[in-house]
């Protein structure tokens, strides 16, 4: 095939965004030819858009049943996912999915135990920041071995602000039965993945959520959590959609330096030793580790979801390299359950973690999700992530 036929499941925030890449002419190796969306002035807006040459559909499924598309890309709300993936992998598409991969660890299992069936089908996941330079170069840098061995991560998270009028915009919005969760499922996903990428899955969390704490929401806007991993190396996460300016400052020690990430440069302070070595050869009681200050270079590429999509089409049509593998979105997703599950038993919880239990306190939750009314608005997402 010369171009991937792709269906876009859902055309909210994210799926017209694409579709809005695409009608720019930035997916050269793409062409839509069928959108799925459940509200009519979205199915409208399509058509507008992308004219009489797509198909519209009201529901995904019956996407996946046309054979018009050798691809999906999922952008519906979150319990979604996993379910319109596998039936795609059972139909023989490549599969696209937005973040987060699902709700749950125990459903994505399910997804990933589907697409590992179809080795021959490409499975990715929307995780666009891992095309931010920056990341890319940290991610270099730790694989390289410049930091050491990773004493100690901390990040501040913070300028995910949103009104009330973003979490009012949909009815599923930042409710248990319709999202799953607030700031860790809707805004951080991205950063949960990156930490994942960059320090590996911790052993031991400890999280403190609020529940709307700055919004009329059901769910978290408001994290502070203590990471510990299986090197000794500790973490701190905290996030909200709460605070105006925010902050978004990530840290990564080492035992031979650190980089700091704020402001989308890089300050690398390396240790010329070190620092275990100095201390137990040094003879001077407040001595330091001679430390170089440098600023990290890097390409300054940063196309995002554009990146995401032509790397899937690649995949499909020449066996390219992904930005991010569909299988490892539930590295991520263990670290925002294991965080909403030592909230709610306010307790340390290892990891892996009881996924019954999980599943367990996320239904009582959802068993009193508040119902909201459907406001059919549709944000322009662009520069928000």
């Amino acid at each position: 095939m010369a171009k991937v036929r792709l269906g876009i499941i859902g055309a909210g925030n994210m799926g017209s965004g694409h579709i809005g890449n695409y009608v720019k002419g930035t997916l050269p190796e793409i062409e839509i030819t069928a959108v799925a969306d459940r509200r009519e002035e979205r199915r409208v807006w399509v058509k507008e858009n992308l004219g009489d040459s797509v198909t519209i559909f009201n529901e995904g499924i019956d996407l996946i049943n046309s054979g018009l598309v050798d691809a999906i890309l999922i952008a519906v709300p979150h319990y979604q996912h996993p379910g319109l993936a596998i039936e795609g992998f059972k139909h023989g598409l490549h599969v696209m999915c937005e973040k987060p991969a699902g709700v749950y660890t125990k459903q994505v299992k399910e997804m990933n135990a589907e697409a590992d069936k179809h080795p021959e089908l490409v499975f990715g996941m929307m995780f666009n920041q891992r095309t931010n330079c920056v990341y890319r170069k940290i991610k270099e840098m730790i694989d390289n071995g410049e930091l050491g061995e990773i004493k100690r991560v901390n990040w501040i998270i913070t300028d995910w602000y949103r009104t009330q009028s973003y979490y009012d915009s949909g009815a599923w919005r930042a409710t248990w039965d319709g999202e799953g969760g607030g700031v860790l499922l809707n805004q951080c996903p991205h950063q949960l993945d990156l930490m994942t990428w960059l320090c590996g899955v911790p052993t031991r969390v400890r999280a403190f959520l609020h529940m709307g704490k700055w919004h009329d929401i059901e769910v978290e806007d408001d994290v502070t959590a203590y990471l510990e991993y299986s090197n000794g190396a500790t973490g701190v996460f905290i996030t909200t959609t709460g605070d105006a300016p925010g902050t978004n400052r990530l840290e990564i020690s080492g035992d031979l330096g650190k980089v700091v990430c704020e402001f989308n440069e890089i300050t690398f302070y390396k240790n010329k030793v070190s620092d275990r070595e100095f201390s137990k050869t040094a003879q001077g009681g407040f001595d330091k580790p001679e430390t170089e200050v440098i600023k990290v270079e890097t390409d300054g590429r940063n196309l995002q979801h554009i990146d995401v999509v032509n790397a899937f089409a690649g995949a499909i049509l020449r066996g390219d390299k992904l930005v991010a593998k569909g299988q490892e979105g539930i590295n991520g997703l263990t670290l925002s359950n294991a965080m909403h599950l030592s909230s709610w038993l306010d307790k340390t919880v290892d990891v892996p973690f009881d996924e019954e239990l999980y599943l367990a306190e996320l239904n009582k939750r959802r068993a009193t999700s508040r119902a909201k009314k459907e406001s059919n608005v549709t944000f322009n997402t662009e520069g928000s992530y």
